[in-house]
Parts: structure tokens; sequence; C-alpha cells
């Protein structure tokens, strides 16, 4: 299978098209995993310009058979190479023969080329472009041909020098030995004896470093336990020189790892007992009680109100009040209970001003404008408020919770003592004010790379820098790591009970994708009814890999396996209500070292954010697609001289060479949620004085709203159940894709008892090459009946499509739709992008509404529903009365990043407006 360059193995059906569009001539032919069937395969034919896919499909038996239109006899093989032969002949039920195959595009894979995991080599990939000619005849199957596919299997999987001694042993095994371990297997031999002998002469130069470090060690040792101190085996039997039996390695491994792990007790064990033959005593340490939590100080505001007055706003959370003192008065003009405070609107245009609305016991609102000395201290006096409002709510689950993000190349260096202003998000960019910052987060998730440190050791580091810092004993809600990549997710006490569905995973994209020094490494759960994913990812290093740092992006999104399993069909980026992505994404600026320096200097971000290559990447729709991002106000993170954050050093001294490596943002955080989701990033910079990496550590700080479990006020039964309906106009959709399938939506969402399904669609136009538009009429689309009528309830639903070919059941794109918007009593427009894969395949646009009962329509303003911007550069007129919202328009606000739907945003679709 692995010989047969025809087989693309799980390259998505984009791509595909790509391949056979290049190759331009009818006849031509590829195949591929299927994405909707495991196990199964696609056969992807091009002819008259479009492209044709057929399903693979194997038996109870294994047997490979076509899924061919209707009247033709399936055929049977035994292997994939047998089942192209015969199809290269025709009136076998496909459009056109097997003529051309696209052959396999190959890589030849690339190290790390700033060696950042000591794996320097500066090689680049190379590429074999895909050609169409005539196809070798399959590989027939038998033993001669089981240590050509190893042999070549290790030339894919495996990148080093010819000089690579492993490599060559490996080799030789594969070539020479492999086909004599089975036959010993048979005849009673109890392991794979050659493998053995090769491994053993593989790992012979790893005795010398072993006894090297074994030595050493046993000599701390002796310092402190001489009668005790344990000795290798290798030693006790002056077995000085190398020797090429496994088990006596391993051996020595294991003695390796003893005395490590003891060598601290024994340390301290002998120091106890040499003080004491002195009559001297170590100092005891003194366990206390467990820090309380620590109540907020009451904090006050220097502000101006009106044009000239200067009064003074003193937030006490505590005890829920606002107070408004004129300067140099002792005593407060007003005092506000939090139960008074209707409204808080944070001006766009003046980012340092504020109005804060309050109800007075005549029932009329006041209003009053406050101009704050910077926009850091407004957000710290809202925040405040925010976290006042929470405390003093009567809820019994939370609506509004603080996420903490932090992501950190640690270079494989043991981290300070201290991690306080990570922690606290301070340093430079956008920083937590200092009133704010020791409020603890809801969340902290921790993503590190080039992690030295033992799973465990980070942990317990993490949580009793956290104790020190917030005197709360966070709980690890989960841990996932691959290799030097790591994850750390803690909460709370208090939401341990509400988190649920935790999964974890991790892929490795290093070396042929088997290699973890790089990778991502993810964790999804949920929080109540809010699904939350994380993903810390390592990218491939190197200001030339650009490509290579989109391809590991797309590997990523592929083979992590997170979320909800029902869900597994579509795009990793719409399982979760809220997705965010971070870590050392090793993305660079592209320009020159000397005009980067002096930007950096004049601290001119904007002109190096316009060359960065995540940037430009993301403006050409190539990763991170409807992806968000803080604004980068700090300096590039990397490449520092460790020690000292005055100094970049770009110069890398390699044996091939010098490599350059440019002063970059690589450490980068991003996420992405359901539309019409309450989410705010409050923080996002980077510490200045944490330096024992090259790296600087990065935090983004964030406010997101949740939903818990709803209980409607009328009980199941107690009355004639009213129901909430969901219906369609149409829809209609554009594919970018070369096939004239048909095609069905599918509708997922919690709110309904199953999956639904349409109808085919009933509107078909492939006139535009590379395109395919589909209309489906309101007779073919199903009317949704959601599980609970509550207008409140379906405000937070969301629903999620699936477009899907009836010949192959394979998604040609999803989408998010949020149901807030479209709760009305006439139809409403919506319009949407179609995502596969982490790439953009179409657009989505069609009219529909939601019907709820009169009688379930009453709702309630949310925590975070009470502040607002305010948009227009014209001032509220001071003490005018509040009106407050009617209730379907503050049910529908939207966001400012989410346009109306008028007609196609993509340029891409305009020339189905007519314009050309």
């Amino acid at each position: 299978m692995a010989a047969a360059s025809w087989y693309h193995r799980d390259i998505s059906r984009v791509v595909a098209e790509e391949l056979l569009a290049r190759a331009g001539r009818d006849g031509s032919f590829l195949v591929r995993d299927s994405e909707s069937v495991a196990g199964a395969y696609a056969l992807c034919l091009l002819f008259q310009r479009h492209v044709h896919t057929y399903r693979i499909l194997p038996d109870d038996e294994g047997l490979l058979s076509v899924q061919t239109i209707q009247g033709i006899q399936a055929q049977c093989f035994c292997t994939l190479p047998d089942l192209i032969c015969a199809y290269q002949h025709p009136n076998n039920g496909l459009v056109t023969p097997l003529l051309y195959p696209v052959h396999r595009v190959r890589r030849v894979p690339d190290e790390d080329s700033d060696g950042e995991d000591g794996r320097g080599g500066g090689h680049t990939a190379s590429t074999v472009p895909a050609t169409v000619g005539t196809w070798p005849s399959a590989p027939v199957a038998g033993q001669t041909y089981i240590p050509q596919q190893l042999h070549q299997r290790l030339q894919e999987q495996v990148h080093s020098s010819p000089a690579s001694d492993f490599t060559g042993f490996m080799a030789e095994y594969l070539n020479h030995h492999v086909q004599l371990d089975p036959e010993a297997l048979r005849l009673g031999h109890p392991q794979l004896r050659h493998l053995s002998t090769a491994l053993a002469t593989a790992c012979r130069p790893l005795h010398s470093e072993i006894d090297f470090t074994l030595a050493g060690l046993e000599a701390l040792a002796g310092v402190f336990d001489p009668p005790a101190s344990p000795h290798s085996p290798a030693r006790e039997q002056g077995l000085l020189t190398s020797d090429p039996d496994l088990e006596l390695l391993l051996h020595k491994i294991s003695t390796v790892n003893h005395l490590l792990s003891s060598l601290e007790k024994k340390v301290l064990k002998s120091l106890q007992e040499t003080m004491s033959r002195h009559n001297l005593a170590l100092p005891s340490v003194v366990v206390g009680p467990p820090p309380s939590a620590k109540p907020l100080a009451v904090q006050s505001f220097e502000v101006k109100a009106g044009k000239s007055q200067r009064v003074v706003l003193l937030v006490d959370v505590e005890s829920g009040t606002v107070a408004i003192t004129k300067r140099g008065s002792g005593s407060p003009d007003e005092v506000i209970p939090q139960e008074k405070i209707l409204q808080l609107i944070k001006y766009q245009s003046v980012q340092s001003k504020a109005r804060l609305v309050w109800a007075r016991e005549t029932q009329k609102s006041l209003g009053r404008d406050f101009i704050f000395p910077s926009a850091r201290k407004r957000e710290a006096f809202c925040q405040l408020l925010q976290l006042m409002k929470i405390q003093h709510s009567n809820l019994d689950e939370p609506e509004l919770i603080s996420v903490y993000i932090g992501t950190w190349n640690m270079g494989s260096t043991p981290p300070p003592r201290s991690l306080a202003s990570w922690l606290t998000s301070r340093g430079l960019g956008c920083t937590q004010d200092e009133t704010t910052a020791c409020i603890p987060h809801d969340i902290y998730v921790i993503g590190t790379q080039e992690n030295s440190l033992g799973d465990r050791e980070w942990v317990e580091f993490l949580r009793a820098s956290l104790k020190t810092l917030m005197a709360i004993d966070y709980r690890v809600v989960a841990l996932q790591c691959l290799w030097s990549i790591k994850i750390v997710v803690l909460v709370k006490p208090e939401h341990e009970r509400r988190i649920s569905h935790v999964h974890t995973s991790s892929v490795k994209t290093g070396i042929a994708n088997t290699l973890g020094n790089k990778g991502a490494v993810g964790v999804s759960f949920l929080f109540n009814g809010t699904s939350f994913g994380f993903i810390n990812c390592h990218l491939t290093s190197g200001s030339e890999k650009t490509q290579r740092r989109n391809q590991n992006y797309s590997d990523i999104l592929h083979s992590l396996v997170l979320g909800d399993k029902r869900l597994g069909g579509f795009d990793l980026t719409l399982r979760f209500t809220h997705l965010f992505w971070f870590g050392d994404l090793n993305y660079r600026l592209d320009m020159c070292m000397e005009d980067i320096l002096a930007h950096i200097t004049k601290k001119e971000f904007q002109a190096l954010l316009a060359v960065d290559q995540l940037n430009l990447e993301r403006e050409k729709n190539k990763v991170f697609l409807r992806f968000s991002e803080g604004d980068i106000s700090f300096p590039p993170t990397y490449r520092y001289e460790r020690g000292s954050r005055d100094t970049y050093v770009w110069q890398k001294f390699k044996p091939t060479g010098v490599r350059i490596n440019v002063p970059s943002w690589c450490d980068r955080i991003l996420w992405k949620s359901h539309p019409e989701t309450h989410v705010v990033c409050n923080s996002y910079g980077c510490t200045d004085d944490i330096v024992t990496s090259d790296h600087s550590p990065v935090f983004a700080t964030f406010e997101v709203g949740v939903t818990s479990q709803f209980v409607p006020k009328e009980a199941p039964g107690s009355s004639p159940e009213a129901l909430a309906c969901i219906e369609w106009e149409s829809i209609e959709v554009i594919l970018k894709t070369s096939s004239r399938s048909k095609c069905y939506i599918e509708f997922h969402s919690y709110c309904l008892e199953e999956m639904q399904r349409s109808g085919e669609n009933t509107f078909q136009n492939c006139d535009i090459p590379g395109f395919l538009k589909l209309g489906w009429s309101a007779k073919h689309l199903p009317v949704l009946n959601p599980i609970l009528p509550d207008l409140e309830y379906l405000g937070d639903q969301h629903l999620l499509l699936s477009i899907k070919g009836v010949e192959n059941c394979e998604s040609y794109g999803e989408c998010c739709i949020a149901l807030r918007s479209m709760i009305a009593s006439t139809a409403q427009q919506f319009e949407t992008f179609l995502f596969h894969r982490g790439e953009e395949t179409g657009s989505m646009r069609g009219w529909m509404w939601v019907r709820v009962p009169t009688e379930r329509c009453s709702t309630r303003e949310r925590l975070y529903e009470w502040i607002s911007f305010e948009e227009e550069d014209a001032e509220p007129v001071t003490d005018a009365p509040l009106r407050p919202k009617p209730l379907l328009q503050r049910l529908r606000s939207r966001p400012r990043s989410l346009p109306e739907a008028t007609g196609y945003t993509n340029p891409a679709y305009f020339i189905f407006e007519g314009i050309p």
C-alpha cells in the first residue's frame, strides 16, 4: 500500500481536487482515505473539469468494492492495487476509466532549523511535484516486497545524514533480517532475536554515556551515604566497556532513575544526622494553616466628572457599594448599592471614559460620565463592578467567569522561583491594573514548550505559586503532555463539580509527524452547559518554514481528538462554544534585522505587525480562519539573550554556518467562539522580569459568558405543552468544489433530541468553474422542534450545519448559526461561511426564524449584559433617564464584529451577484 504513488493517505477533499485540477486531464485519479467511513477509501476521478468521488468500502471479509451507479455489478478485490488495475478498463460504472495517476507529493522531512531542541540542521524541505503519466504496475505481494516496503517507510519517516549509524543499523535489519524473526517465532523462539541484536548494536554508544553519568551520581551519593551507596551491575562485574546486552542497558537506566529519585532524600537525611551529632539543628519548617481567601480592599479611582470637577469613586466589592466623593471632602456625596446600578457604558471613541447609570428613590434613573486617568484604570473599575455584581447575585450558577491563558517556551531550563508577574498579567502590553491584578481567575490554563520539569513537579509548582498569590488551592482538571509540550488546566475548588466530559489529546508534527518535539496537546470539557477547548502547540521553527507551519496547523486540526464524539465530523474549530489556541507558533517577521531593531527601539509595532507571517497567512485564509487575537502592544517575545530582556540575540552559530533568528512574536494566544456569545479579552501582554529562557512568557485574560442547565418556570406536564419551532424559507449554498454531487444538510444542536436531515438540494448550478451552487426550498428542509420552548433557553442555543454529498456522505463544509438573532415572528436573513478541516470551503445564506410561544417569552438580563459599549460619537444627555431596550431588541443585540447579512461578504462569491 505504501508503494502505490496514487494513494495520498489522509489528504482533504479540497487538496485532492486541487491536485486533480493541476493534472487537468480526463481520467486523472488518486485515492485518499474516506472522511466519512473509517477504514474506507475515496477514489477521486477527473472528467470534464469535474471531480467525481466514489467510495471504496471493505466488506466483512475485508474485500474491497467500489460504490458505482446502479445497475453495475459490484466487483470485489483483495487489495487496493488490484482494484485500481481492474478499473483501468471501461464500462465498470465509472464516468471514465482510470488512466493517469496523480502521484503523491513527496516531502523530505525537515529538521528544526533553529535547533531549539538540540536538533538543528538547517535542512530545507524539497518536494517532487505531482505528475501525471504512465503509472507503474502495482507491487506484487510477497516476501521480497515486505523489506522494500518497510525500508521505504523508514526513508519516509526518518531524515538524517548518510553517516547516521542508527539509521544504518535499522536499514540493515529491515533489508536482511526482518523476515527471519517471524520464522524464529514460528520455530518457538520467545523473542524477536534479530531485532534485539540490531537494537543492542545501535544503542551501544549509550552505554558509555550512562556509565559516565552513573559514576558521577554514585560519587555524589557516596559522599552522603558511603556504606549504602548503590553500584551499577556493570561496575560490580568490572564491565567498564560497553556491552551490547539490552537487559544490562535497561538495568543501568533503572539504576540512574533510582539514584536521581532518591538522592534528595539521602542528602537531607545525611545532613540531619550530621547536625544532630554536633548538637546543631536544622531550622524546622513551620507548616502553618492554609491561607484563607484574601478579602478585596476598598479601591479608589480619582476621576474627572463633567468639564472640570474632580471626584473620587470608592468601590467596595465586599459590601457591594460605590461611593462618589468630591475631592477633598471627608464624606461621600452619594453611596450607590450594587442592586441600584442599572448600566455601565464604555465609550469607544474615548477609551478612558465611562458612563454609570443608577436608580434613585424617585424611580428616575441618573447617569453620569467619568473620565479616568487611563484606559487601564477604566477597565479596572469595570472589572471591580462586574465582580461586585457576581458576588452579590442570587444565582446558584455563574453566568460569567474569568479565564487566564498563559504560554511560555521555557527553553529547556528550570523556571525562576517566582512566576508572579506571569500569573498576575503584569509586564508589557495590555496588562492588568494593580487594583485587579490579584483578583483570582476562575480557570487557569498554562501551556509550556521545551519544559524540562517532570509532569507532577510542574503541576505542583503552579498550584503552589497560585496558592501563594491568590490564597486558593486550585484543583487540577487535566494535564496533557507530549514530550516537553505541556498543558495544565486548574480551576477554583467551587467549580470542580461544574466541570464534566474532560477529554485530552495530542498530535506529533515533528520529523515526518512521528516525533513529539513539535506538535500539540489539547484539553476540552464542559463548564455546566458551555463547551471549552484549549490547544497548546509548538510548530516548526525557522523563518523560511511558513508553509510547514501552516501544514502543522492543518495536521493538528485534523488529528486532535477533542470534544463531543457526535461532532467528530465537524471542523474542530466549530465543536466548542469557546476554543483557545496558543503556544510557540514560531511565525516570524519578514523584514531585515536592522529595520526590525529600529522599529522595536521606537516602539513602532504596527510596522512590524504588517510583516508578521502569522498575520499575513491569516489574511490569506491559510490558517486560523475567523479566529481573534488581542491587540499586540508589547515587543517581540523571541529571541532574547538569557538573563536579560535588554538584548535580542539573533545569531546562532551552528556547524553548518550562522543561522539568523530575527526578533519575532512567536508566542501567541488566539480564540474563536460561537457567534453571539460573550467573550472579552481584558489583557494581552508579556512579562519583562522572567529571563531564564530566550522567550518571554505571554498571558491573556478573558471574561467569558457561560450557561447552566436551564430550569423552566413551568414544570413539564403542568399545562398543555407549547412547542417552539425552527422553520426555514430557503437555503442557498456555494461550495468551492469541482464536484457536481447532489447534497443534503445535517442539523445538529444540543437543543434537539437527535440529528435532523434535509432532503436533496432542489436547485443546482455549476456553470462557474470551481464552484457549485446549491439551493433548498422550504419543502425540502425540516421543521426543527427544540426540546424546550422558552425564549431564555433558546437565546443561548446554536445550530451546527453540515453540507454532505449524497454519493459519498462526506462533508463539503460546516457552519454555526446562533438562534438568538433568529427569534422573531417573521423570517430573518442569515449568512455565514463554511469550513472544513481548517479551510474555508464556501458560503451559506438563507431565511429562517425561530417561533417561540407567547407564554414562554419571558427572559432576564444576564450579568454581562448590563455593561455595554457606546458606538456613537454623540454623547448622551447628562441626567437623562435610561430607557430600557425592548425585550427582543436586547436579546438580538449583535457584537460589533458580526456584520449584518445583506449579501455575500466574501469577494470570491460576488460573481454570483453579477459583479465582475
